[in-house]
């Protein structure tokens, strides 16, 4: 294989999300004061439906008119609900992507497990799934670090792994977020998954270089 290093999304990519962050944010947007019964709340859900794979707190601003305080109070109420979620074994890798990472790996392919969640919510997802260890690098959005659809997560992921080129980089991921980042990132495969929220005409329209049915149809790709 060519390729370097294997920039993979976790929720929705690596792992099933079942439904997780859309329970997660109604417990979050109402500790910010927004009811599943609040006329706002409808489209709040929408717009988080449309920004998933984003950094979580840029959302909550973005739903919170800039407000601060209360974005930071719901972004740490999402943790708290999705971290519980995850504890109480509502998470499971999407089927054959422990497989895949082992596999790139074995060919000498660095693999980086990247999110849109908060270092200690991705924490909570690599203890459930007893994958610390799995990949060569974990990047969450944080201090100098960007989230998506920024070309942060790839690029640091990149230099943290010595990589020589960024040409040399593939990423995959389940949102138009998850694309753009790594369109921006310089990467020359830029793949969709179809095991998340994103339907096949999203992601070709966001410029996937290719749409696979999972993550576990990667390798094929790469060799």
């Amino acid at each position: 294989m060519n390729t370097e290093l294997v920039v993979l999304d976790m929720a929705g990519t690596t792992v099933a999300d079942d439904g997780l962050v859309i329970r997660a944010f109604t417990a979050a947007i109402a500790a910010a004061g927004v009811s599943e019964e609040d006329g706002r709340f409808p489209a709040m859900l929408d717009y988080v439906v449309e920004t998933m794979g984003q950094s979580k707190i840029v959302v909550f601003r973005a739903l919170l008119d800039g407000d601060e305080e209360l974005a930071q109070r719901a972004n740490t109420a999402f943790q708290d609900a999705y971290g519980k979620l995850v504890a109480d074994g509502h998470c499971e890798p999407i089927p054959g992507a422990e497989q895949t990472i082992q596999e790139l790996r074995a060919h000498g392919v660095k693999v980086a497990l990247t999110t849109g969640f908060a270092p200690d919510t991705q924490n909570a997802i690599l203890d459930a799934l007893g994958w610390h260890g799995l990949a060569d690098a974990v990047l969450a959005p944080g201090d100098g670090v960007r989230g998506r659809p920024f070309p942060d997560l790839v690029l640091a992921a990149a230099l943290r792994l010595e990589v020589t080129d960024v040409r040399r980089v593939a990423v995959a991921g389940d949102t138009p977020s998850d694309v753009l980042t790594g369109l921006r990132s310089g990467a020359s495969l830029v793949a969709g998954v179809l095991t998340g929220s994103a339907k096949k005409p999203e992601l070709e329209a966001a410029g996937a270089t290719h749409v696979l049915d999972s993550v576990r149809d990667l390798p094929a790709l790469l060799s």
